[in-house]
């Protein structure tokens, strides 16, 4: 068996992005079980997430996140803005990183700290002291879990959120250069999604 983390982003994308996301989210979910592997959000799933992180499984773990990895565009007409032309909505999908190959990542650095699950979730949520919130000391970067149903778990998810803080914080010296990074990478890449959805279904285009 494989396994690896996709991280889906809205990037700098509008309220449709975020819907784009979560959308997805469900369409890979679906395109998963129907190949026999398993593909499962990890973090909490708001309705309009800007972005999460989603655990894929299993013998054909591999060939599901390479034919996934890129640019995903969505074809279809704003769920909140029916009268807006825009009709392209496009968001990333890209591999996060293995904390263990994070260089600035070391346990003896981060302090984990139990606290009680709160907020939304409904019966996802553990109402035990289960949620994990870890501080990495070198940094001050703060990374909470509380989806998972151990606290083992939660751990490592909370483990895995400050590599991708830190390997954000190493990739982009400022907000000014992450958004030129995002608007070159935009520019790139909106021309040739690896995957195209269209409509209220999030039918998948062949060939796109």
């Amino acid at each position: 068996m494989t396994e690896a983390i996709l991280h889906l982003t809205s990037g700098k994308g509008p309220e449709e992005c975020r819907w784009v996301v979560a959308r997805l989210a469900e369409a890979f979910a679906d395109e998963a079980a129907k190949i026999g592997v398993m593909c499962e959000a990890l973090d909490a799933q708001d309705d309009l997430p800007a972005s999460l992180l989603m655990r894929v499984s299993g013998d054909g773990a591999l060939a599901f996140v390479r034919e996934r990895t890129g640019t995903i565009l969505w074809v279809g007409e704003s769920p909140f803005r029916p009268r807006h032309k825009r009709r392209n909505w496009f968001v990333g999908v890209a591999l996060a990183p293995i904390a263990e190959d994070v260089p600035d990542l070391r346990d003896s650095d981060i302090d984990f700290q139990s606290m009680r699950a709160s907020g939304p979730g409904g019966q996802h949520v553990n109402k035990t002291d289960s949620a994990v919130r870890a501080t990495h000391r070198p940094t001050g970067l703060v990374a909470t879990a509380q989806e998972q149903r151990s606290q083992h778990a939660n751990r490592k998810l909370a483990k895995l959120k400050l590599a991708m803080l830190l390997e954000e914080r190493r990739s982009g010296a400022s907000d000014e250069v992450r958004q030129e990074r995002w608007s070159a990478h935009q520019e790139l890449e909106r021309g040739n999604p690896v995957r195209t959805y269209t409509g209220p279904k999030f039918k998948l285009r062949k060939g796109g």
